[in-house]
């Protein structure tokens, strides 16, 4: 039982952050979680203009009928009401609540790489360099790489130039494509990358630019 500031300070401290964003209240664990209590916790949700406290931009909301935004009441922070339908409600942030704590699954390292030197880097420290098999994950990891140093993030997409194809060195299937524009398939030595700004499109880049980069914790997530 802790203030929202509190929370907020344990789960960074221990964890990443506070929950934030729709795509984690909506994990297996957290709906397992609300269907076998009858408590409310904290979520990241905090007011000053409603945002994130990790950061994310995601604009979905889920209020209970009872929500009062009034700009009369300040201080106020989110908890959501698990016997409510997981609805949330405003509250004072300095009132003593649970919460919920999330690790990252993928985690934006802010150092300057080439492409086989981040891929090392991911393998040895995580789990690889981070695979995008869907729209879902494409806008995940957008939110995460607004906040890289670098124009691009290398992610995992490699060409193999004998072959002529590209592919995720997680052995995924490349179904899902975001590219700029139609990659090179004649040159060798290419990895792919993301723009960090703008429409978070994937570029081909040379092997040998340094950029930051995106690593997966897990095989999933």
């Amino acid at each position: 039982m802790k203030s929202w500031q509190e929370a907020q300070s344990y789960c960074r401290e221990k964890h990443t952050d506070l929950i934030s964003g729709t795509k984690q209240l909506q994990d297996e664990e957290v709906k397992k979680l609300m269907n076998s209590s009858d408590s409310k916790a904290y979520t990241g949700l905090f007011r000053d203009t409603w945002r994130w406290s990790d950061g994310s931009s995601f604009s979905f909301r889920h209020w209970n009928k009872n929500f009062n935004n009034s700009k009369s009441v300040s201080g106020q922070c989110a908890m959501t009401v698990f016997e409510d339908g997981g609805r949330w409600k405003n509250v004072s942030c300095a009132e003593r609540k649970p919460f919920i704590c999330y690790d990252d699954k993928v985690i934006l390292i802010k150092e300057k790489k080439t492409w086989k030197d981040a891929l090392t880097y991911c393998r040895d420290h995580h789990h690889d360099l981070v695979t995008i098999t869907n729209m879902d994950d494409q806008k995940w990891i957008q939110e995460k790489v607004k906040n890289a140093s670098t124009d691009y993030v290398w992610i995992g997409l490699h060409y193999a130039w004998t072959l002529h194809f590209w592919f995720w060195v997680s052995d995924e299937v490349v179904s899902y494509e975001n590219w700029a524009s139609c990659p090179k398939m004649d040159d060798c030595d290419m990895s792919g990358a993301m723009e960090t700004r703008g429409r978070h499109k994937w570029l081909e880049k040379k092997d040998s630019e340094t950029f930051n980069f995106i690593c997966s914790n897990t095989d999933k997530y």
